[in-house]
């Protein structure tokens, strides 16, 4: 199912542990870099690198493909994609073999046969959606000038203490 509404994107984010990002960089420039990282120190999902080209990110062991993440780990709750639209066709089909759950194409990761492939095969699917920014918008992580105020509300925070 493609999920559309924030309350299904939430929903997603609220049942899932395990986080397989494809694609994810050790270059702390590449936004890659920065969503495993804050993933991982969110403390709310167990995030696995998949990248051919490293070996570990900040100390986490990467896998050269999402097949072997899965074979010695299991089926991932997400994979995240961070791939060119042209090459994610092929991650899809990787990521209905595997068993995974969900998939979450990244902001500008766009290929329709990809998405219709993943959704009739069952899986969750987001698509051009940042899956740092849902979950900091989920768990009061943004605010309107982009400064993390730990919570979304339009009320003030009471100054009262007792």
């Amino acid at each position: 199912m493609i999920l559309e509404t924030p309350a299904q994107r939430r929903a997603l984010l609220d049942r899932s542990k395990t986080v397989a990002m494809v694609g994810a960089s050790a270059n702390p420039l590449r936004p890659s870099y920065t969503v495993f990282s804050y993933l991982r120190t969110q403390g709310r999902f167990e995030v696995t690198p998949i990248n051919p080209t490293i070996a570990s990110i900040d100390g986490v062991p990467a896998y050269p493909s999402l097949a072997a993440y899965a074979a010695e780990r299991g089926a991932p709750d997400i994979v995240d994609v961070f791939r060119r639209p042209s090459e994610v066709l092929e991650l899809a089909r990787e990521a209905i073999a595997s068993g995974a759950k969900s998939i979450w194409f990244q902001y500008g990761v766009i290929n329709q046969e990809a998405i219709d492939l993943a959704d009739a095969a069952g899986l969750d699917v987001v698509v051009d959606r940042c899956i740092k920014v849902e979950s900091a918008r989920f768990n009061g992580g943004l605010a309107t000038n982009g400064l993390n105020s730990g919570l979304i509300s339009s009320r003030r925070p009471s100054t009262r203490t007792g």
